[in-house]
């Protein structure tokens, strides 16, 4: 099937409901008013429609390979990773200086997701190179980014990031990889990380890999792990690659989905590397191009759920079943259902997205430290709820298509085998909801409140116009102010643990409301507003069983013993 890029949904987001107007109006970002957006939009999506969309079933069919050592991609992958890099599109947020675009984050979390949505698989290259770029920018010497910057955003190299040991999964303080000092500013690094997205190509000259390990002095934990950068080949004294590092890919993991996408087992053996920021200060480093890459995911989850919902759709307007208005099974009530969900949901799955970026990019533009909370406060909430979107999209399309959806020909389960580890990776999503109820509450719920308000205060005014729709967002706010009110009050993280998805979940829903309502109000009569009195009335009343189990404390989850739920 032919896949559109989202183009006219962003530009509705961005001029109505999230205001980008905010972003523009900065003097840092002042050259990229709504119009020029739209132009790069358009472009970006040119490129998705033509050029990466018809790679999608090519990285399922036949999967990326190590051949006596030599990785071997997908076919057509390389040329469409040279478009994104042509295009410019891997440093679309990037430093002008270093070749980069210079244009908000939120502007390129819409290509970024345009883009999974057309290709997921190939999309993971330069998302990963994306967020090596920001955590050098931030954290490198001026020696290093000089050298890589310029390189990562052309597509000439590319990065990634290796965390997870075979010991070590979430619990990143227990790696065992080590660094020694090699007495000329480098470093030695040896051990095996797991894990790694695109450790390697046969595309670009040169890999740059960004590996947490712990120097000699360093303390047990996290406090103890530095950063370093681990080129696959060695920059000789013109910069171009020299001699290979000490470094290969032992395997590629075997899958569910991704399969373009080679997932490589690495092994440094005194692979020399180049320390990136502080000493024993890797964490707060690789949190940089964490943060970067879990508002990345979360748009990945979007983009593939818009990858199946038009997968879907396409497929129920044209499959005859049974004695419908137009003889579509997409006019029976339950499949009509099912799409309006996924329509739904995208929608509001988007908005956070973009609202998470925004308030980003207000940050850069502005320094102020709310925008900086709010910005940490949404990237859990969009990160969680745009991969649960994604899957939820996903498997929901493969029930559009009935048996043929379990049929792999249709391509509709790709998208749910694709997206399935967005939710795993870059924090698990449950994750990503304890650090919500827990360090993102640090402030006693001053930005959650922040948030509520701001919903409540749309909600009166929109009452005017849709009197029942805003008194549904009204209600659902309060409740949720009542619920974030009770957690604050937990001394015992547990009892705030034990609910935190629920809770997570339930201020999306809220969140989707907001931002519903907003559509509605700026599209009278038309079809967003009739969406979001879909979403409002069928889709929003979920927060209510939500926050009754969010505040439900530890007790019960604990109820069991281990024996007995092994019984």
């Amino acid at each position: 099937m032919t896949f559109r890029a989202p183009v006219s949904e962003y530009e509705f987001l961005l001029n109505n409901v999230t205001g980008y107007n905010e972003i523009a109006a900065t003097d840092r970002f002042a050259e990229a008013p709504s119009d020029v957006v739209s132009a790069i939009l358009n472009e970006a999506g040119k490129m998705c429609d033509e050029v990466l969309a018809p790679l999608q079933r090519n990285g399922d069919l036949t999967p990326a390979y190590l051949e006596n050592g030599v990785l071997r991609t997908s076919p057509g992958f390389a040329d469409g990773f040279k478009a994104i890099a042509e295009g410019g599109w891997i440093g679309m947020s990037a430093p002008e200086q270093y070749g980069g675009m210079a244009l908000p984050l939120t502007v390129a979390t819409a290509v970024n997701e345009m883009m999974a949505g057309a290709c997921l698989s190939l999309q993971l290259a330069p998302l990963m190179s994306q967020g090596q770029i920001e955590a050098l920018e931030h954290h490198a010497s001026d020696a290093i980014k000089e050298l890589y910057l310029p390189k990562l955003i052309s597509g000439e190299w590319s990065g990634t990031m290796n965390l997870t040991e075979p010991q070590a999964g979430s619990d990143v303080g227990a790696l065992s990889s080590k660094a020694e000092p090699n007495g000329d500013g480098t470093y030695a690094v040896t051990g095996q990380k797991i894990y790694i997205s695109w450790g390697d190509n046969d595309f670009c000259e040169n890999i740059c890999h960004l590996v947490l390990a712990r120097l000699p002095d360093g303390a047990p934990g996290t406090k103890g792990i530095s950063l370093f950068l681990v080129p696959k080949f060695l920059p000789d004294a013109d910069g171009n690659p020299g001699k290979a590092n000490g470094l290969k890919v032992v395997s590629l993991e075997h899958k569910m989905g991704l399969h373009g996408s080679p997932t490589c087992v690495m092994q440094y053996d005194g692979a020399t590397g180049w320390l990136v920021g502080k000493e024993h200060g890797g964490m707060a480093a690789m949190f940089t191009m964490m943060n970067n890459a879990r508002l990345g995911v979360g748009g990945q989850g979007v983009g593939a759920g818009e990858g199946a919902y038009q997968h879907a759709l396409a497929y129920a307007l044209e499959r005859k079943q049974g004695k419908t208005a137009s003889g579509f099974i997409a006019d029976h009530a339950d499949v009509r259902r099912m799409l309006m969900e996924m329509k739904a949901d995208l929608f509001a799955s988007r908005a956070i997205l973009l609202a998470c970026a925004q308030a980003i990019d207000l940050q850069t533009a502005t320094g102020e430290k709310d925008w900086a909370a709010r910005a940490a406060f949404l990237t859990p909430i969009a990160k969680a709820f745009g991969t649960d979107t994604g899957i939820r999209v996903s498997e929901t399309g493969v029930q559009v298509h009935g048996g043929m959806g379990f049929i792999e020909e249709t391509g509709a389960a790709q998208y749910y085998r694709d997206v399935r580890v967005t939710a795993i990776y870059e924090g698990t999503n449950g994750i990503q909801s304890m650090d919500l109820v827990a360090r993102k509450m640090m402030d006693g719920g001053e930005t959650a409140f922040a948030l509520i308000d701001e919903i409540e205060e749309q909600a009166e005014r929109a009452r005017a116009t849709h009197p029942n729709m805003a008194e549904s967002v009204w209600q659902a706010c309060e409740s949720l102010r009542e619920a974030t009110e009770w957690l604050v009050a937990q001394e015992d993280m547990q009892d705030r643990f034990a609910g935190s998805v629920p809770y997570l979940r339930a201020f999306a829903r809220v969140l989707g409301g907001h931002y519903h309502l907003a559509a509605a109000m700026a599209d009278q009569g038309g079809a967003r507003e009739k969406l979001a009195r879909f979403y409002i009335t069928r889709m929003l009343p979920e927060h209510a069983s939500l926050l009754a189990h969010a505040q439900a404390g530890a007790a019960g989850t604990f109820a069991l013993s281990l024996d007995e739920l092994a019984g």
